[in-house]
């Protein structure tokens, strides 16, 4: 019992610590909720720490008009936009801005009933570049009751991905066009 009691009470003063040193405002000047984006969003940095060094999870993410939402959007804003604007006519399962990726439940056209249609598409960059999206699209028809795969267009990828890019351009026109 003496021992139950020992440990209780040093997992209780560990608890008090812990919730002492959380408190940051103690004796600082008290941080917004701006300030506290602004510090996550650049946590993985250079390796070595200078602006120009080696840079351990990919391409930089400071600055530039094309490197998307400062508000913490983990891919190109333009490209996000341009992506669920041209995947809207479809259901969408799941969209992670941060990752940059948008699932689509599956589509059966009004005029072909009897095929249906999904697409997964992948933001691949922070920078509004012709490489920048990848799209997967997935087919079956209905034989009976039963839907079975069969093959997509080669060419119905790439057209979606020059529908996307050519909305994201727009987009940025349009906005540097407003902000004149």
């Amino acid at each position: 019992m003496r021992r139950f009691r020992a440990l209780r009470l040093a997992s209780v003063a560990i608890m008090a610590s812990l919730a002492v040193t959380g408190c940051s405002s103690w004796g600082g000047k008290t941080e917004t909720v701006e300030d506290q984006m602004k510090q996550r969003e650049y946590k993985f940095g250079s390796l070595l720490g200078t602006e120009g060094g080696f840079n351990l999870f990919g391409k930089n993410k400071r600055g530039g008009a094309d490197q998307g939402d400062p508000n913490g959007i983990g891919v190109n804003s333009f490209l996000w936009r341009a992506s669920l604007d041209t995947l809207s006519f479809m259901p969408i399962v799941s969209a992670d801005p941060f990752g940059g990726v948008i699932l689509t439940d599956w589509y059966s056209p009004p005029d072909a009933p009897n095929e249906r249609f999904k697409v997964n598409l992948y933001i691949m960059d922070r920078q509004l570049r012709a490489d920048g999206v990848r799209v997967a699209v997935f087919k079956q028809q209905r034989n009976g009751n039963d839907w079975r795969d069969t093959n997509v267009g080669s060419d119905t990828a790439g057209t979606l991905e020059d529908a996307v890019l050519t909305r994201a351009r727009q987009l940025r026109v349009a906005q540097a066009s407003a902000s004149r």
